[in-house]
């Protein structure tokens, strides 16, 4: 009996670190195109090579298509993704005190924030600097 148990326990902690694996890798996943689309870390590469505005324009051009195919690609599995999340914290909430639930609940909604507001500030800067850019490319060939 005592074997059991602890065989039994031994298969929910490895369920609940898998799910936070992949629940960590997939969520890395899914907000790395939007780092990817940070015009600060897209300039700071453009200058390190060297590239004109035309290149850089030609670049953005690339880069953005290819964030929107790999969005596309995974959107079909963000439900299933969101799915084994949600099911990993549900087995955290099992593991937690009260107390260590309302934190972690706090923590996950500020992560939740903390990030919303950070795709805003992107899409923003993204918007100004891709305007900025045709501008400068409108000028130099006149």
């Amino acid at each position: 009996m005592q074997r059991s148990k602890q065989q039994a326990l031994m298969f929910l902690l490895g369920a609940v670190l898998v799910g936070g694996v992949l629940g960590f890798s997939a969520e890395r996943v899914m907000t790395h195109a939007n780092t990817e689309r940070s015009w600060a870390a897209r300039n700071a590469m453009y200058d390190d090579l060297g590239l004109s505005l035309a290149q850089r324009a030609a670049m953005d051009s690339v880069i953005d298509e290819k964030n929107r195919r790999v969005d596309s690609l995974l959107k079909p599995v963000k439900p299933q993704i969101d799915s084994v999340r949600a099911n990993a914290r549900t087995q955290f909430y099992r593991i937690f005190t009260t107390d260590q639930r309302t934190k972690f609940e706090a923590r996950v909604r500020e992560d939740s924030l903390r990030r919303e507001q950070a795709r805003h500030v992107r899409e923003r800067e993204d918007s100004v600097r891709r305007s900025e850019t045709q501008r400068t490319l409108e000028q130099t060939k006149k």
